[in-house]
């Protein structure tokens, strides 16, 4: 398994424990708003370790701020991670796929692709972007044999679950929040080799939050 992020240390910790549980880990630290450190990425890990099958694009950031304080640089920066990085990673992860039977590429996206909250203008762009990025993907990798698909979370806690009130899993149709485990296991599930005929999609996992109609009581 390898992963890659700008958090150097965080990733590195993670490689560890990865390792300390017998995973074969590699961790790359790199800067996803760089399309050359992306490429450079891919080159080294076919010359080191040999083709990518699977590709899970999981970076993501937010800047939620008011639109009129929102700045080029804020947006770029949330689209250059967000969205962009995706793009050129699939590009390189082609590269290394052609001519191969088997591929899959999942895209992490996010419920605010369908339905929002104030100062989000941003994060809901790239998301939205990563849906539509996905059913694109899909089509133009169709004949190198590469399933493309997204997974939209909802409220995944990835800190302390145990501080979670009862309101926060009460509110949702599945009465609990999500956590990570979640996603992983629809991430193995797409990667299976004969789930071919799921492509272009995008699941929402979200407890059933966004079928979800809610009034004021």
């Amino acid at each position: 398994m390898i992963m890659a992020d700008k958090d150097e240390q965080a990733g590195s910790v993670l490689e560890k424990e990865y390792k300390d549980l017998g995973y074969e880990v590699r961790f790359y630290s790199i800067d996803l708003q760089s399309v050359e450190e992306i490429t450079h990425m891919f080159r080294h890990i076919e010359k080191k370790y040999g083709k990518v099958n699977i590709l899970i694009n999981n970076a993501g950031l937010s800047k939620f701020k008011p639109l009129l304080e929102l700045t080029v640089e804020d947006w770029n920066e949330v689209l250059n991670v967000n969205l962009r990085s995706m793009v050129f990673a699939a590009q390189e992860f082609t590269k290394q796929n052609k001519g191969t039977s088997y591929g899959r590429i999942i895209n992490i996206a996010s419920t605010r692709a369908f339905m929002s909250e104030p100062h989000s203008e941003a994060y809901a762009a790239s998301k939205g972007g990563i849906v539509s990025l996905t059913h694109a993907l899909a089509l133009s990798l169709s004949d190198e044999h590469i399933t493309v698909n997204s997974i939209s979370p909802g409220w995944i806690e990835t800190g302390d679950y145990e501080r979670l009130k009862t309101e926060d899993h009460a509110q949702h149709p599945s009465l609990r929040v999500g956590n990570p485990a979640d996603i992983a296991r629809a991430c193995f599930f797409l990667s299976d080799e004969r789930n071919d005929f799921i492509n272009g999609e995008n699941i929402i996992i979200d407890g059933g939050m966004t079928k979800k109609m809610t009034y004021a009581e």
